[in-house]
């Protein structure tokens, strides 16, 4: 029941639009965009490209959940609730990105 709602609250264009806000967060934090780029084995020239592609946003969201204090900046910075982020991922991942485990 849970999921259902998150996706009520929340429609693909408006989970796209979050994850390229949290990518261009991302890029604008010189601590963090190494860190990114090395967990992901993106490159710089990758940012740009990728953008656009659902699996890539995908991989931003869920390096943004990783860690909480960086949700919380993100979200002070870019005026979302706290829990948008993740609502984002689960949006964009369907039903392909749900672990029971």
């Amino acid at each position: 029941m849970i999921s259902k709602v998150m996706k009520m609250a929340m429609n693909e264009e408006a989970a796209q639009v979050l994850a390229l806000q949290a990518l261009a967060w991302l890029v604008g934090n010189d601590d963090l965009v190494g860190v990114f780029l090395g967990a992901t084995g993106a490159a710089a020239d990758d940012l740009r490209a990728q953008a656009g592609d659902r699996a890539f946003q995908i991989s931003v969201l869920e390096f943004l959940t990783m860690d909480d204090a960086w949700v919380m900046s993100f979200c002070d910075t870019s005026g979302h609730a706290y829990d948008a982020p993740l609502m984002a991922r689960n949006v964009l991942a369907g039903e392909a990105g749900r672990h029971w485990t």
